[in-house]
């Protein structure tokens, strides 16, 4: 039963403009993200852009691409036109990707597509790794969360969770509870939540943290967690990530 990579890109950004056309090794960067997905087992990779540059730049590279409007407050409601669009419905299988992600780990896209079978109690998945390092932990940009025994993730804070009373050290991430999570920002989805998703009234939890995902919990909705041995290759967020990411491509062309 196969499923669907849609990847939301936005033209407008902050610190890195006309993001998604930034140049990787010859290739916008965006197409970059689009071929690793392609790696993983989806059936379909597909981008949900907000501007037309960004759909011709696709097509240009083989890439399938559909025009999303421009106004979507979120990635999630993009994501949810992308699903009218191409007709995905109900049990039918929808991965996030990150249009900022060119070194995403095409096994991690498997994973999170296989949890939504494994975990038919859950609307949604997503993955973490263990953070052991006490400067990440404390770091409020550093999403953590913390899990249930069945793997369900029970909250999402940029505080330091859980927190160790009786740590020797303030803020010593290790504890008898386990090691700390940090949430990794890929998400699988059932078509139909996800299309219901941006009718959800929005979660204060979600206004406080800036974190869209507790308006899912806050609805009294699962989502389930796997655990990676490793962290993520690096996203692009700035234009000293660009550089970063451009230098790890170089070699493999």
């Amino acid at each position: 039963m196969g499923y669907t990579v849609l990847i939301p890109a936005r033209l407008s950004s902050t610190r890195l403009p006309n993001k998604p056309l930034a140049d990787i090794a010859g290739l916008p960067m965006v197409v970059r993200v689009a071929q690793r997905a392609a790696q993983s087992q989806a059936s379909r990779v597909v981008v949900a852009a907000d501007d037309a540059s960004i759909v011709e730049a696709c097509q240009r590279h083989g890439v399938e691409a559909v025009l999303t409007r421009a106004d979507h407050p979120t990635g999630s409601d993009r994501l949810a036109e992308a699903c009218e669009q191409l007709g995905l419905l109900g049990d039918d299988r929808v991965v996030n990707v990150q249009g900022d992600e060119p070194l995403i780990d095409p096994a991690l896209i498997d994973a999170c597509a296989q949890m939504l079978v494994d975990r038919p109690d859950c609307v949604m998945s997503t993955a973490a790794h263990a953070l052991p390092e006490a400067k990440l932990f404390t770091n409020p940009n550093v999403v953590k969360v913390v899990c249930d025994a069945q793997g369900r993730a029970l909250y999402f804070s940029r505080a330091p969770i859980p927190w160790w009373r009786d740590a020797p050290h303030p803020g010593t991430p290790a504890s008898g509870g386990g090691t700390p999570l940090r949430h990794v920002g890929i998400y699988g989805y059932r078509a139909g939540f996800l299309r219901a998703f941006p009718g959800l009234s929005v979660s204060p939890l979600e206004t406080v943290e800036s974190l869209e995902q507790l308006r899912v919990l806050w609805h009294g909705e699962r989502i389930a967690v796997t655990v990676t041995e490793h962290a993520p290759g690096p996203g692009v967020d700035t234009p000293e990530d660009l550089a970063r990411v451009r230098a790890l491509f170089s070699p493999l062309g």
